[in-house]
């Protein structure tokens, strides 16, 4: 069975980074896409950025473009997300989600696997 755990939340003021990580195991993951979603309070779910997990692949949202890396270490099995310029908007629950195919998707529906989340609280 897939697992999820994610970690590197916290309470940081505006401007500055944060460094997300994602313990997946349970399967080899070299077909996954690897995803991360966000859920403020009162709103949707939402995407943040994905990577295939062999090829480095990546994609992201336009409200993170540029702020955001995605990346993946092989040796840990560890999806990471480096968040530069924090911003009180990017103030949400941090989600992991995992997919057994490569598929560049925005939708959650599309993620079969989940972490509990992390909390990022970004104050200005």
């Amino acid at each position: 069975q897939v697992q999820l755990v994610e970690s590197g939340g916290g309470l940081v003021q505006a401007g500055d980074s944060l460094r997300l990580s994602c313990a997946a195991s349970g399967r080899t993951f070299t077909t996954y896409t690897m995803g991360w979603f966000r859920q403020a309070p009162g709103k949707e779910r939402e995407f943040v950025a994905s990577i295939f997990w062999t090829s480095g692949i990546t994609y992201y949202a336009d409200a993170v473009k540029g702020r955001f890396t995605i990346s993946r270490d092989n040796a840990k099995n560890t999806v990471n997300l480096q968040m530069n310029s924090l911003k009180p908007e990017d103030t949400a629950v941090y989600y992991c989600a995992a997919v057994s195919h490569l598929i560049r998707t925005t939708t959650r529906r599309d993620y079969r696997y989940w972490g509990q989340g992390t909390q990022v609280t970004v104050s200005s």
